[in-house]
């Protein structure tokens, strides 16, 4: 009885002094800024107390990469999140160019959104009907290693030396089997991961994807008369295609479909500007432009995967034809699927709103995981 009494007092000592492990995630992002979508969906996972971010990787996607690392880096200091490295990734998508799609632009029609190939839709407005997406009159563009001006200042952090790719693979296999995959813009890095090392998605815990669009219910005119485009896929279509088919353990897509459900309001911002942490300072005064929390939806949903209320479980790709249709999404059920490797994903097609609205709230303002590390 006594070594009994003796072995349960060691146990409980030993969970005291060893609490829980964190959840490790790798984030790969297109860190636009200041403020913003992309930063906002790094400080949830960066707030989030039961969770290590291992590092952070920048890719081209809403902005150019040099740009996105600057204010990536400064928004760390500004957070208190000064500890995470950050690696520059891809410059360019694997195929598609800027040339090339100026030119089919003028046979197909004009794209929405081109990110750091001149913008487009970037804020929404707030009606009592609900919110109406707005496209500014001078479209921001630039060259790729050109960096815009800082208004929230430049960082004294610097970017790590390792690429995004090769930094991607060692924390996988310095963890392997315990490292989710957060991957919330263009997936160029993650493509070029794959294909150093093959074995890179199977280490994985699996994937969050921010990407793809099914069936989206909306008037917003970049995807009411293009349902299957989106983004993060047709950037870079065939780095879609490479991840889309590895051997992940699980792959989670927070589709369109979800994201246009979620619109960051200005009752949101009001009660994250009155907390007085670094995090909500720092969205209450970069984060004023009204837009749909696509990639905040994906961190949280990673987090609580009980905020969403419906999926589908579909196999989906990636048109690769360079036809009017190049970057859409494809997706078949298991009876009219192809025989080319595409594997099965779920895709998130509705949320509990209100809960996820606080959830992101309450991360914003509460002290975060690693808020105060100088």
């Amino acid at each position: 009885m006594r070594k009994l009494l003796l072995t349960l007092l060691l146990v409980l000592a030993s969970t005291e002094l060893c609490p829980a492990q964190k959840r490790l995630v790798l984030v790969d992002q297109d860190g636009s800024g200041p403020g913003g979508s992309n930063q906002m969906a790094m400080l949830a996972l960066l707030q989030a107390p039961q969770v290590e971010v291992l590092g952070i990787t920048m890719v081209t996607g809403n902005a150019w990469r040099d740009e996105e690392t600057l204010h990536t880096l400064r928004m760390l200091e500004l957070t208190g999140h000064a500890n995470i490295p950050v690696s520059r990734g891809a410059v360019f998508p694997l195929v598609r160019t800027e040339q090339e799609t100026r030119l089919s632009e003028t046979l197909n029609g004009k794209v929405a959104w081109l990110g750091a190939w001149g913008q487009g839709q970037t804020m929404l407005v707030e009606t009592p009907g609900g919110v109406t997406p707005v496209t500014p009159e001078h479209l921001q563009a630039h060259g790729p290693y050109e960096t815009g001006p800082m208004p929230e200042g430049m960082p004294k952090l610097k970017a790590i030396d390792e690429d995004a790719a090769h930094f991607l693979i060692r924390q996988v296999r310095a963890h392997p089997h315990q490292v989710a995959i957060y991957a919330a813009g263009p997936m160029t890095n993650i493509a070029l991961a794959i294909s150093i090392d093959p074995e890179f998605a199977a280490l994985t815990k699996g994937i969050v994807l921010m990407g793809g669009s099914l069936n989206p219910e909306t008037d917003d005119p970049e995807f009411a008369t293009s349902p299957r485009h989106e983004f993060n896929f047709w950037l870079d279509p065939e780095a879609a295609r490479i991840v889309l088919r590895a051997d992940w353990p699980r792959v989670d897509v927070t589709t369109v479909d979800v994201s246009i459900k979620a619109p960051f309001t200005q009752k949101m911002l009001d009660e994250i500007a009155k907390a007085p942490t670094p995090t909500a300072k720092y969205i209450a005064a970069w984060s004023q432009d009204r837009y749909y929390l696509w990639d905040e939806l994906a961190a949280c949903a990673w987090l609580d995967p009980s905020l969403i209320t419906k999926e589908k479980l579909v196999y989906m790709d990636v048109d690769v034809s360079h036809g009017p249709s190049y970057g859409d999404t494809l997706t078949w059920t298991e009876k009219f699927k192809p025989a080319t490797g595409v594997r099965l994903v779920h895709a998130q097609v509705d949320l509990d709103l209100p809960r996820f609205q606080h959830m992101f709230v309450e991360l914003m303002t509460g002290a975060g995981a690693n808020e105060g590390v100088r």
